[in-house]
């Protein structure tokens, strides 16, 4: 019991000083989440226009969180939680979009983001099983998921350069 109660205090902390989490669903690679420790949970706000992904955690599925340390990044702690969707307009669902809402940087809406979210987003609740994983042995480095977003050119071969000389003037 103490032990569970410790592994608790553990998820709950180091959850609530990191600034991001890593989410993986079965099948579906780990990928970084900013959240809100609120009542109990990390709690997340996704897949509206401009918000982050969330289409890999279904309501009442399991998903497996890595909480990172904000300081060094190392790996803290890595637990088990159950994915639970709140229901826009709900009492628990207004609490946490207060919370979210304080946290959410640069905000194209500004304080109509939370009707936004009501239409067009979805409210998420990670909510720790009392599981947590033990430290891998190895590195668990993985290639990053796949994305549409490339540069659309090489460097100019002059921007080198350019870039020294005006190191080398303030200097």
């Amino acid at each position: 019991m103490t032990s569970e109660l410790l592994d608790l205090a553990l998820v709950e902390e180091a959850t609530k000083k990191s600034g991001l989490i890593w989410v993986a669903a079965p099948g579906v690679p780990a990928r970084p989440l900013w959240h809100v420790w609120h009542a109990g949970a990390a709690c997340l706000v996704g897949d509206g226009p401009g918000e982050q992904p969330l289409t890999h955690l279904t309501d009442g599925a399991t998903a497996e969180v890595t909480v990172r340390s904000k300081d060094k990044g190392g790996r803290l702690v890595t637990w088990t939680a159950t994915v639970v969707e709140q229901a826009p307009g709900s009492e628990a669902w207004q609490e946490t979009v207060a919370e979210l809402k304080g946290k959410r940087l640069n905000a194209p809406d500004g304080e109509a983001v939370t009707e936004r979210w009501a239409r067009e987003c979805r409210v998420v609740r990670l909510e720790p099983t009392g599981s947590t994983a033990p430290l891998p042995d190895g590195s668990l480095a993985a290639a990053p998921l796949p994305t549409p977003v490339t540069t659309r050119r090489p460097v100019p071969a002059g921007l080198p350069r350019l870039l020294l000389k005006k190191r080398k003037r303030r200097g």
